[in-house]
């Protein structure tokens, strides 16, 4: 009889799309009833006080002042990676992960954001503790990569190749896609949405999506000057942005019909598939959430990094404009509102890149792959 696996999935609260990843993953061990996990933010238990400080100073690189900080760190980061003075980072929660392999026991460790604590743990113990990476974007940072990682899961083939050429065999990497919640791999008839909220099933619609912090700036004037410059609907996501879903309400009073304001909502695929196209910034999991619905973006400035090759793999795909200016925001969403068969276009496009059920394919390789181990080890001590 099996042996009942322990899963322990490490993330990081550095942005919403690591720790999403980590809480669908757990619901899909839940769903398929074999296993036990335990998910950590692996920097917020192993400092209390400082990591909120590093998350605000995260949220600041979306500022002016704050990009050209972040760009430094983040490419930085990639050429100090294999030197001495890159040990203080490598070691950051090293304590943490130590405590929790040994009191939980894990059978498998996965990773939704660069842990690099882990690779470095397994390297002083000698532990033998099979290790999986869930990498969360459409491009590759140098600090994914490890030869203690066992398998990589990825959203592409081009992802697998920048994998592969840190020397990573192929068969240690699968392109899975990107989990993202349930609700966008469901198959939801549109006619019952617009019903449901009672909208023009013939008007264009775009959404914007603020986000919870509010880190696309200028929401206020981007909805006016398109609504006065425009015919379509505009839908926009708050989050938790009190302070914004208050001045958009005000607005909105001037364009009744014509602007929509929401905080948080439960079922935001729903509004996804409502929109003729999407307004963000291109993170991996909005992007992933995208393509599952064939939903086109135009994609505002994004920070140097992860986010601008998320933005330039989606625009050699076809599937999105890059906004650097207010003025590209309003001439790109004129365009695509004029121009039904380029939106048509771009659907296909980014629906193609979808691989649905990603994380049922991620947990079911990485359940394969802890069995084998128990196999393994059974089959050795029987010798």
């Amino acid at each position: 009889m099996k042996k009942r696996p322990k899963v322990l999935i490490l993330t990081a609260a550095y942005g919403n799309g690591h720790m999403q990843v980590a809480n669908v993953l757990k619901e899909q061990f839940i769903q398929h009833d074999t296993a036990d996990v335990i998910v950590s933010s692996i920097y917020a238990e192993s400092y209390p006080t400082l990591t909120p400080i590093s998350e605000s100073i995260y949220l600041k690189s979306f500022t002016t002042v704050g990009k050209p900080i972040y760009s430094l760190c983040y490419h930085g980061i990639e050429k100090v990676y294999d030197k001495k003075v890159a040990k203080w980072f490598v070691n950051l929660g090293l304590k943490r992960v130590a405590y929790l392999v040994e009191t939980e026991q894990p059978d498998v460790i996965i990773n939704t954001f660069p842990v690099l604590a882990v690779p470095e743990f397994l390297r002083r113990t000698r532990k033998s503790i099979p290790t999986v990476s869930v990498i969360t974007d459409y491009c590759l940072h140098k600090t994914w990569v490890s030869p203690e990682i066992n398998r990589y899961f990825v959203a592409t083939e081009s992802v697998k190749e920048a994998v592969c050429q840190f020397g990573t065999p192929p068969s240690h990497i699968k392109v899975s896609g990107i989990p993202i919640r349930s609700s966008f791999e469901q198959s939801v008839p549109l006619p019952s949405l617009t019903e449901k909220y009672g909208l023009n099933p013939h008007q264009k619609r775009i959404l914007i999506m603020a986000g919870a912090f509010g880190v696309l700036k200028s929401i206020s004037k981007i909805c006016e000057t398109l609504l006065k410059e425009n015919d379509c609907q505009l839908v926009v996501l708050c989050g938790k942005n009190d302070k914004l879903i208050a001045e958009l309400k005000s607005l909105a009073a001037r364009f009744p019909d014509r602007l929509l304001v929401f905080g948080y909502v439960d079922r935001i695929d729903e509004w996804f598939r409502l929109a003729s196209f999407m307004i963000t910034k291109p993170g991996g999991i909005t992007l992933t959430e995208a393509i599952s619905i064939g939903l086109p973006v135009i994609l505002y400035k994004p920070t140097p990094g992860q986010e601008k090759g998320n933005a330039l793999f989606f625009e050699r795909e076809n599937g999105a404009f890059i906004a650097q200016k207010l003025n590209d925001i309003y001439n790109f969403s004129s365009y695509l509102l004029k121009n039904h068969q380029v939106l048509e276009d771009m659907s296909r496009s980014i629906h193609s890149i979808h691989h649905k059920q990603a994380a049922q394919t991620i947990v079911e390789d990485t359940l394969d792959i802890v069995y084998h181990q128990q196999h393994s080890l059974s089959r050795s001590m029987s010798y």
